[in-house]
């Protein structure tokens, strides 16, 4: 897999992982503090490794 094509793919798990944290904010009853948080945290982890791939791809 090319750096862009893997790339590509985290920032697509990115924008899924952002919509489902949005949508389990929102519903009711919402999901736990401790669940969302963990969405978060790897949603970072993502956004991080992105910026990490695309730093080292320059």
């Amino acid at each position: 897999m090319s750096l862009n094509t893997h790339i590509t793919t985290l920032e697509q798990r990115h924008t899924v992982l952002d919509q489902e944290i949005t949508a389990a904010m929102a519903s009711k009853p919402a999901m736990s503090d401790a669940e969302i948080r963990g969405m978060k945290l790897k949603k970072l982890r993502l956004k991080d490794e992105i910026e990490r791939l695309r730093r080292a791809e320059h």
